[in-house]
């Protein structure tokens, strides 16, 4: 049994108007599924809700609040930006960092998001670092050194100790939204060989305090068998996560 964090964590997206997000959120807390010992529960909702979403979640025991995003820089003429002392200050525990969306609507390069890293961890803030490879890349082959290379230009300047304990997000891209479906076996495959390159540079101690969650589509109804693999801790869940009792039972799915 692993010590790492499980982590179930919801990505609401651009979704929900105020009304239909309070109603998801009481909904939520209303049911306060209990998440013991390792097992957190992480909500990723837009910015104008983050607030209503600290207030209303706060009596759940290991119910965190998330950022889709932040910016790269720490304050001044950046009209639209967020900072992460602004997150801050609203109690923002984690913030999403090169989301694939972000990476492909956005533009956002690897130099990009080493710089929002380190923003976040000046607040205290938690990066959740999203990998991944389009199809095209994963049907030639190169998947591997694809997402390794991801990790290695945003994420080697960290010194070890900021890298105990963080987490990792892996997308397969090629999977989410195409009717193509990635197995459990092949999460877990690119899920040890994220800890195996971790490893490599922090050595097996650091590598072994990640965790690594899968992004392809995650439904109650593959959530168990996916997150029973060892190397899988858990998942980042979009479309699923907007149905209280959908996301519940992705919850209960962590081992």
């Amino acid at each position: 049994m692993t010590n790492r964090k499980q982590i179930a964590a919801a990505n609401w997206k651009m979704n929900l108007d105020l009304a239909q997000a309070n109603s998801l959120l009481q909904e939520i807390a209303s049911a306060n599924l209990p998440m013991q010992a390792n097992r957190i529960a992480i909500f990723a909702v837009p910015f104008p809700y983050l607030s209503i979403a600290k207030n209303i979640l706060s009596s759940c025991t290991n119910y965190f609040i998330a950022a889709q995003d932040c910016s790269a820089h720490k304050e001044g003429a950046f009209t639209g930006e967020v900072s992460t002392a602004m997150l801050q200050s609203l109690g923002v525990d984690y913030v999403l960092v090169g989301h694939s969306e972000r990476r492909a609507y956005h533009g956002e390069n690897a130099k990009l998001l080493s710089e929002k890293i380190n923003r976040a961890f000046e607040q205290n803030i938690q990066p959740i670092f999203c990998c991944g490879e389009p199809l095209e890349i994963r049907e030639a082959g190169n998947e591997k050194s694809w997402v390794e290379q991801q990790i290695k230009e945003a994420l080697f300047h960290l010194p070890e100790e900021k890298m105990k304990g963080f987490v990792i997000a892996y997308e397969p891209i090629w999977a989410i939204g195409t009717g193509k479906t990635a197995s459990s076996d092949q999460a877990q495959e690119m899920h040890a060989h994220i800890r195996s390159v971790i490893a490599q540079q922090y050595g097996d101690s650091t590598a072994n305090r990640i965790s690594i969650l899968y992004g392809g589509s995650v439904k109650a109804a593959n959530a168990a068998e996916i997150f029973e693999k060892p190397d899988v801790d858990g998942g980042l869940v979009g479309g699923a996560s907007l149905n209280a009792v959908e996301f519940g039972n992705i919850m209960q799915g962590l081992k």
